[in-house]
């Protein structure tokens, strides 16, 4: 069984930074995509960023320059440092991963920024 589990949301001010973390666990061999998407009330999910597991990254408009994503293979995490973050990056982050063809996701965990 995969479980995935996210970490590191909470409340920050306009300006700061979270580091989000994303943990895979179960009988796992190889990850191959990990990446961050969000949803904001009345929106849509989106990709924030994604990277494979050669280390290859991408990110949404809104977010580069700003977030940066990294993975450790031998710990099966996934991160998102996220610096000057602005109110409208307020949104609950999914962390998905993809194993065999399948993708996986965690509950998501909650980042508020206030103005």
């Amino acid at each position: 069984q995969v479980q995935v589990v996210e970490s590191g949301g909470g409340l920050v001010q306009a300006g700061g930074s979270l580091r989000l973390s994303c943990v895979v666990r179960g009988t796992i061999f190889s990850i191959n995509s990990m990446g961050w998407y969000r949803q904001a009330p009345g929106h849509q999910r989106e990709l924030v960023a994604g990277i494979t597991r050669s280390g290859d990254t991408n990110y949404a408009d809104s977010v580069k320059g700003r977030f940066t994503i990294s993975r450790d293979n031998t710990k099966n995490t996934v991160y998102l440092q996220m610096n000057i973050l602005k109110p409208e990056d307020t949104a609950v982050y999914y962390c998905s991963a993809s194993y065999n063809n399948l993708g996986y996701w965690g509950k998501g965990t909650l980042v508020t920024v206030s103005s």
